[in-house]
Order: C-alpha cells, then structure tokens, then sequence
C-alpha cells in the first residue's frame, strides 16, 4: 500500500506538468501495541511490515510506476516513545524499547552491542544495490 500511495502522488505531480520530481517518503512504520480498538497494532504486524519495508528497499525496487527508480524511505521510528500522549499506538513504534532492548526483530545487526557506555552504534544492512543504514547515539 506504502508504494501505491507514493504512486498517487508521482501521478498527480506529473498531472500537474512536474514528471521528474524525485519522491521520498519522509515517515512509515507500524505500531507494535496499540489500545482495544487498535487491533493492527501488533508485534507480529509491526515486523512483518517493517521486515517487508527493508527488503524491498535492500531490493532497490523502487515502485511499480518507476520499477528502476530507488526511493528513499525513512522508518518511523527507532525507539519506542514511553511519554508520549495520545493512543498506545502513537508511542510503539520503535524498533527498540527506551531502554536501548529491542521492542522486536527485523533482522538487523548491530555492529557494536555494548550497553555499559556511550558508543556510537551503526546498524546497517548492505546488498549490492543499496545500504539501508541508521545511526543511534546510545
């Protein structure tokens, strides 16, 4: 659904005369908890998602209107946020806890595992087309 959305807006762009504007999707992500009535949110949901996200973008698939075009996505979000207001939703999105645990796994590895001091820890995964790469200060 996420690559038929961006479609939407590269066809409308292009309806407007604009045809090489590159898109980027600035935030996706799925809750891994959510209240009663937000039964999507789920761990099992919430990887699988984000599993799917980062093979297609390790794939550099691009979408189905521009198959060879890569397309920049940014995943919303690294950690879980405890304090904010709203919905159980609004505050599991992350990948891992506050805590620095991981919420669930995706599949990623991380380069350096300590967690008794301040490090710089870059977790990555690289295929031949692309590297997904997020950086976190821990």
């Amino acid at each position: 659904m996420l690559y038929a959305q961006v479609d939407a807006v590269i066809f409308a762009m292009a309806r407007l005369g604009f045809k090489d504007i590159e898109v980027g999707v600035s935030e996706t992500g799925w809750p891994s908890k959510g209240d009663g009535d937000e039964v999507g949110a789920t761990v099992a949901n919430a990887a699988v998602y984000n599993k799917n996200l980062l093979k297609r973008q390790l794939q550099s698939e691009g979408t189905p209107l521009r198959k060879n075009m890569g397309l920049d996505v940014y995943l919303f979000a690294l950690f879980n946020e405890d304090l904010k207001p709203g919905p159980t939703s609004e505050r599991n999105y992350g990948l891992y806890q506050p805590d620095e645990t991981m919420a669930y796994n995706v599949g990623l590895l991380s380069s350096s595992q300590s967690s008794t001091s301040s490090t710089n820890s870059i977790v990555s995964l690289t295929s031949s087309a692309s590297t997904v790469c997020i950086n976190t200060w821990l």
